[in-house]
């Protein structure tokens, strides 16, 4: 979000936080969930999205190999089993004998094999694709340096899925619950290239199924009847709120139209969490400004120094986000284990610059050749839609007017445009959110390699490249964990990208919301949700 994506959480407003879920318990004509899932999804193919609001809806449909729990550690779903090989490069799944398509066709493992290459595909053009590089021969594949048929998944029979990996990856089977990893009904999109913008014909494999899009306004959802687990999932039917305004999904929690969420406008946090309205939950994930590293001034790194180091975020998470975030002074948030027992990657790093450190800001911009400001091209902040966004991108271009002498322009785009701005590289500095996919530093490091589809900043290293490259190739913690830290202090001197705030969760939720399983990577399962 993934992972990914977030991704993570693009679409977060002034707590600055991706949306979060739960769900309903029911009987016929019971009660059920409305969950307000942010912006309208770019797509609904899990093989092609990248965004955070999409991974929530699609983790609802589909399911993985296996799937995190409460713990965030990966247990079976599709997959009852599997086997590893002494060396942990080959795994033998066994899928579960009653597992199904929402059309009642079983789910086999050739299914798997056809969605994972097909991904990997290059004329696809997923761009998660490099998730799949852990598969032996996938990176070649997606490459045109290899076959479909030499790519390390293949279906021994229709229960039995082998899975050969180019090295021994400790996180493999929570990379299985990613989104990228579903698998998709291979008729269906063979028959259709459309097949994920229609009810009709968006088959999947989860406990629940959708039954309506009404675009920018609500997704419907009946359950799966024919989910493998179905006699666990307690709701009939659930319905997601398409919308990108904080004050209208407040002001629908209040009227009661809404059971949870989590764009929340900042100047009223502090009266719900009095009110017992809102809470906040762990979240990995960054907030940050990208630099497009090839176009002027940005393709000066004393450039984009400065304006990393004049940006004030302690005033940013106390005055405008105020939802708990912390100052970020680094890429790799807290929370993911370091190579020693019990401690942590981001404290074990470390911080690798100050906070509004205006001095220093000031004295490379003038070296960049800058100074005062004077003579820099005209500068543009680019932003998806949402009060949040917008309220702190005002700050940080007025910090950057005070601080630097340079005036910025903003421009806010919808979510699918965007999108499309910044994986083209059409931009100079955007708005950008990350949440891991997977509990491991990689999950944020491995997101600035060249052939990354999440590399918005266009940055190319080939000493970054052979850290993460030598990272992915060793199972010894320690050497993995110092390439690591490696790989992000070169991301950090080169100043790729400006880190703002480590994100919370911060979730609008009623009080008879019951059930749902959260994962600190901000995915939402409501299987087992129920509203009393």
């Amino acid at each position: 979000m993934r992972n990914r994506i977030i991704a993570l959480t693009l679409i977060l407003a002034l707590a600055a936080v991706v949306a979060a879920g739960c769900a309903t318990a029911t009987k016929p004509g019971g009660k059920y969930l409305r969950y307000s899932a942010g912006t309208e999804p770019e797509t609904l193919d899990p093989r092609k999205s990248t965004g955070s609001p999409e991974a929530v809806i699609e983790a609802q449909i589909f399911e993985g190999l296996t799937v995190m729990n409460a713990k965030d550690a990966p247990v079976a779903a599709t997959a009852e089993k599997w086997e590893m090989s002494p060396d942990g490069l080959t795994y033998t799944f066994s899928l579960r004998a009653n597992a199904k398509w929402s059309n009642g066709d079983p789910v086999t493992a050739h299914d798997f094999e056809y969605s994972w290459k097909s991904a990997l595909d290059p004329a696809l053009g997923a761009k998660y694709a490099y998730q799949l590089y852990y598969l032996r021969n996938g990176e070649r594949y997606n490459k045109g340096q290899a076959t479909a048929d030499s790519v390390g998944v293949k279906a021994l029979d229709d229960r039995t899925l082998q899975v050969t990996l180019e090295k021994p990856t400790p996180y493999f089977l929570s990379l299985t619950a990613f989104h990228t990893y579903y698998p998709v009904h291979r008729k269906t999109v063979a028959a259709n290239d459309k097949w994920a913008a229609d009810p009709k014909t968006l088959i999947g494999n989860g406990p629940f199924k959708v039954t309506a899009w009404i675009h920018n306004s609500r997704l419907e959802f009946a359950k799966n009847e024919h989910y493998w687990d179905a006699a666990k999932v307690k709701m009939n039917k659930m319905e997601f709120i398409l919308t990108d305004s904080a004050t209208t999904e407040l002001a629908m929690f209040e009227n009661n139209q809404v059971d949870l969420g989590g764009n929340v406008p900042s100047g009223e946090i502090p009266r719900l969490v009095k009110e017992g309205k809102l809470r906040f939950d762990p979240l990995l994930a960054t907030y940050f400004y990208c630099f497009n590293v090839t176009k002027p001034p940005f393709d000066n790194v004393k450039v984009r120094k400065a304006f990393t180091l004049a940006i004030d975020r302690a005033a940013i998470v106390r005055n405008i986000t105020r939802g708990g975030q912390k100052p970020a002074l680094a890429w790799v948030p807290p929370g993911l284990a370091d190579a020693a027992p019990g401690s942590d990657f981001r404290k074990t790093g470390g911080d690798y610059f100050a906070d509004n450190d205006v001095a220093t800001a000031q004295r490379l911009l003038a070296e960049a050749g800058y100074p005062g400001g004077k003579g820099l091209p005209p500068v543009t902040l680019i932003y998806n839609t949402s009060e949040g966004h917008k309220a702190i991108a005002e700050v940080v271009q007025e910090m950057w007017r005070k601080n630097l002498g340079v005036n910025v322009s903003l421009a806010n785009q919808e979510w699918k445009v965007f999108i499309n701005s910044r994986t083209k590289g059409d931009y100079q500095v955007a708005r950008h959110g990350w949440t891991g996919d997977y509990l491991d530093p990689m999950t944020f490091i491995d997101m600035f390699v060249a052939d990354s589809g999440n590399n918005d900043a266009q940055y190319r290293n080939h000493g970054y490249e052979n850290l993460v490259r030598r990272a992915k190739e060793t199972n010894d913690q320690a050497v993995r964990m110092g390439l690591m830290h490696q790989a992000e202090k070169l991301l950090m001197d080169e100043a790729v990208l400006a880190p703002i705030y480590y994100y919370t969760n911060a979730v609008l939720v009623k009080p008879n919301v019951k059930g749902y399983v959260r994962s600190i990577t901000g995915l939402f399962y409501f299987k087992e949700a129920y509203v009393e």
